[in-house]
């Protein structure tokens, strides 16, 4: 037997395709690395991160991993709804994120975090999402560390519904696809 959430008559698929594409990133080894990053190899990168480089905590001084801000600028051109998802908590490093987004003109977007004892699933249940886009989280741990996975099936489909694309950490995004219902498919 196959369950589909209904809401309001609907299936939750057909809901999901008659509204504005949402896509999450992830910012920190995804869209955002640390300063003392800049011109190394990833591999380096990686490498500083699980050396504990002091800059890697200096979340005020991020910087967009090479051409993250036009990839997703041309993403909400077409209409997409931009959240971002930052691994911080403390509320003061969630604003740094936020003050580095806005430095680096990203395009709006709410920026999401972990509350209280959220996971990162409960985030993207929550905002019903339809690409989530992050990195494959080798400098912390690797697969067991990112957040698809962790994403209940459950009842109402929504992890099928989501599509998941997963990029090398501090390699950027500007290889994914310009046109958002290519990214989807």
């Amino acid at each position: 037997m196959t369950c589909v959430r209904v809401v309001a008559g609907k299936s939750l698929k057909s809901v999901m395709e008659s509204r504005t594409m949402k896509i999450a990133v992830f910012t920190e080894g995804t869209i955002l690395m640390h300063q003392s990053a800049v011109g190394h190899t990833r591999n380096e990168i990686v490498q500083q991160v699980i050396d504990k480089d002091l800059l890697v905590k200096d979340y005020a001084s991020y910087v967009s991993i090479k051409s993250a801000t036009e990839k997703i600028q041309k993403w909400s051109n077409q209409g997409a709804e931009i959240t971002y998802i930052t691994s911080r908590k403390e509320q003061k490093e969630v604003d740094e994120i936020q003050n580095v987004l806005n430095h680096n003109h990203f395009p709006k977007g709410a920026l999401e975090y972990r509350k209280g004892n959220d996971e990162y699933k409960d985030i993207m249940e929550r905002i019903m999402l339809d690409i989530l886009i992050e990195d494959d989280c080798e400098s912390i741990g690797g697969e067991s560390e990112m957040t698809y996975s962790h994403i209940n099936s459950g009842l109402t489909g929504l992890k099928k519904e989501i599509k998941s694309i997963v990029v090398k950490e501090f390699s950027g995004i500007d290889h994914l696809s310009n046109d958002i219902a290519v990214l989807r498919d």
